[in-house]
């Protein structure tokens, strides 16, 4: 039985400036195969890593002849991409059995098994042994209705098996397969965040979060449980990253940092390696968990931490309440006090596009944006994700005006406001940015700065032309 993975040929997004991240879903999902299901050949092709068009792709998976082939969006922006991708299979193999999964397709499996004929099953929700199992089996139709967690269709009928189980002791996985794209390694690099020549690692600490936001898919997917592997699998992690692949930068690709005991325990054992100060990471986290974890922040940054980036949303409480984010904007302006005052980078992120947001209201978040003054700002729109609560009620009531779904990358508007049209909006994002980036006295003091990384991170943005490409999509 071979099985290819696939990462097709796809954007990136281009308001991080330029890198290349490693396709985590799928080398995850290779290193499970490895070790659950005998007699079989998993080759993953990375096409932006390895530099392959679609064409070359189609020739790839001629040469390789493959059973089944597999492709994950990870983000809804990227659905067209697998689409191909899995279409171009079928041209060349009208017999390999097509695979893709993840978020989008998890919460859309009904209208895409419909919609893309090249999609042969859809795995929902968490992977590793729902793929496992359609793997064992040979991919065989007769096997299809006894495996949890898959969508197919049956005729001009749509199936939805039961769901699969969560994993219970996410230690239990093995290490992510960068061992399966070890020649690729080197080439995966995150230039703003750590320069070209440091290669970095996407390492997983813990699934899903305990919070209900109303715009954000995590929860939804992950079944509203926060799972962890414990802070001594993670750090082992990070060392195996960086002793076998020379990975210098990594990113905790978790959702939510989280609060409690874990992080001062992974700052410990972290500590214990004594890993080199090239060695540093990054992380997502709640601004109320920050200050929480205050105590730990000192530590953490000596563990290797060097950049943090808060969800703040908005400055209007009443917003963050209908948002369901159980933070106020007195909590934003202390967690990003404490991390500047812990030397850990403080990246900010913001949203506009709500349904009760008005010009006045974008103006006063740019007001308390500056006067915030996190080292790096990120604006985004609100963006109905098929899967959440956002999606379903713009859907609901018709303000969804936009159904492209590479649209959906958070820097296109999907939906109007009550006073402002979806161009408006787009025309706000814009002037977000253009209002903190475009302070000549902002840009200079970053460019110069005595902090290395916001000096860095300055000039890399002057260079990529990021203003540029904001101002044609307004």
């Amino acid at each position: 039985m071979k099985v290819l993975l696939v990462e097709p040929p796809k954007e990136t997004w281009f308001l991080m400036g330029e890198y290349l991240p490693p396709p985590y879903g799928i080398i995850q999902l290779g290193a499970y195969l490895e070790n659950e299901v005998r007699d079989v050949d998993i080759e993953i092709v990375d096409c932006n890593a390895q530099q392959m068009n679609w064409m070359a792709l189609e020739e790839r998976i001629e040469s390789s002849r493959p059973d089944i082939i597999a492709s994950s969006s990870l983000s809804t922006c990227n659905t067209y991409a697998v689409a191909r991708a899995l279409q171009i299979a079928k041209k060349v193999n009208p017999k390999a059995l097509t695979v893709t999964g993840g978020q989008h397709f998890t919460a859309t499996a009904q209208e895409s098994l419909e919609e893309y004929p090249e999609i042969d099953i859809i795995v929902r929700g968490e992977g590793e042994q729902t793929f496992a199992d359609l793997v064992r089996n040979g991919g065989k139709r007769t096997a299809l209705p006894n495996i949890r967690g898959i969508s197919y269709k049956a005729g001009d009928k749509v199936i939805h098996n039961p769901p699969q189980p969560l994993i219970e002791g996410l230690d239990s996985l093995p290490y992510p397969g960068y061992h399966l794209v070890k020649d690729l390694v080197h080439r995966y690099h995150f230039a703003m965040m750590a320069g070209h020549d440091a290669s970095y690692a996407l390492i997983e600490g813990s699934r899903g979060c305990p919070h209900d936001c109303t715009f954000c898919t995590q929860w939804r997917h992950w079944q509203r449980r926060w799972r962890l592997k414990s802070a001594r699998r993670t750090a082992d992690e990070i060392q195996y990253c960086y002793e076998k692949y020379g990975s210098r930068f990594i990113w905790l690709c978790d959702d939510n940092l989280g609060t409690g005991g874990r992080i001062g325990e992974l700052a410990d054992e972290l500590l214990k390696r004594r890993l080199p100060d090239e060695v540093t990471w990054f992380a997502q986290a709640r601004c109320d968990d920050i200050i929480q974890n205050r105590k730990a922040l000192p530590k953490l940054r000596k563990a290797g931490l060097n950049w943090v980036l808060l969800g703040v949303e908005s400055s209007e409480p009443s917003t963050l309440q209908s948002l369901k984010k159980e933070i106020t904007p007195n909590q934003a302006k202390e967690a990003v006090k404490l991390l500047k005052e812990n030397d850990i980078f403080a990246h900010a992120m913001f949203i506009i596009g709500h349904r009760k947001d008005t010009a006045n209201s974008i103006a006063k978040l740019r007001e308390f944006v500056s006067d915030l003054d996190p080292d790096l700002a990120l604006f985004a729109v609100l963006t109905p994700f098929p899967g959440t609560e956002v999606f379903d009620e713009g859907r609901r009531n018709g303000w969804v005006q936009d159904y492209n779904w590479s649209h959906y990358d958070m820097v296109h508007a999907i939906m109007p406001t009550e006073t402002l049209t979806r161009n408006e909006v787009q025309e706000e994002l814009y002037g977000c940015y253009r209002s903190y980036y475009g302070s000549w006295q902002r840009r200079l003091q970053g460019m110069f700065s005595g902090h290395k990384l916001r000096r860095r991170v300055y000039w890399h943005m002057a260079g990529t032309a990021v203003m540029d490409q904001l101002r044609a999509l307004a």
